[in-house]
């Protein structure tokens, strides 16, 4: 997925391009999944490192809609109830309500994970030279007219609106050091509000 995004329906259909390779990684190791030898953990560790990648590849560089945020959302649902399965309550099989299913995973999600990435583009982008390629295609304006509509979020605007939800506003100054980005990356995989 690159940087620049000509309209919303480019980004939705490659949510649902990501998403459908999500599935055919799953349906690849799918036997790995069903396997009763592997524990719950190791099939989310399973999960967490072949399956959420795919989704999520070059998610960190455009904006999510609410919409495509649930499209991801379902999917990765999906994928824990597989692995957790039904249980046996009161004479019935149930699956995981979305509300278990959130507090197994300790309110990690795979949104929640992309917003992370894009903290950590975000330091990675503004220390970069002026003459990288993503660099230049960050600071560049565009020219020409856009279509009508409501134009898309913008990416630093929403990277932005996440790290005062965290309640960290010098950011700009912060930035320039790695170590203390990376710090702050960190913190903000633990907090809940993003």
């Amino acid at each position: 997925m690159g940087t620049l995004i000509s309209n919303d329906n480019s980004v939705e259909k490659e949510i649902r391009r990501l998403i459908l390779a999500g599935n055919r990684t799953y349906f690849a190791t799918v036997s790995l999944f069903r396997n009763r030898l592997l524990s719950r953990a190791t099939k989310i560790i399973l999960y967490k490192t072949l399956i959420r990648p795919v989704v999520s590849c070059g998610a960190e560089a455009c904006t999510l809609t609410e919409k495509e945020e649930q499209a991801l959302l379902i999917f990765e649902r999906k994928i824990f109830r597989r692995i957790y399965g039904s249980k046996y309550e009161n004479g019935e099989w149930k699956s995981g309500t979305n509300r278990e299913l959130e507090e197994m995973s300790k309110g990690k999600n795979i949104v929640k994970w992309i917003k992370w990435q894009m903290i950590s583009w975000l330091g990675h982008l503004k220390r970069m030279g002026e003459d990288r390629m993503s660099k230049k295609i960050f600071t560049k304006e565009l020219e020409g007219t856009r279509r009508r509509g409501r134009p898309r979020k913008i990416w630093e605007g929403e990277v932005e609106r996440d790290l005062q939800v965290w309640g960290l506003r010098r950011w700009r100054v912060l930035v320039a050091d790695r170590k203390k980005w990376k710090d702050i990356v960190r913190q903000a995989k633990a907090h809940s509000g993003l």
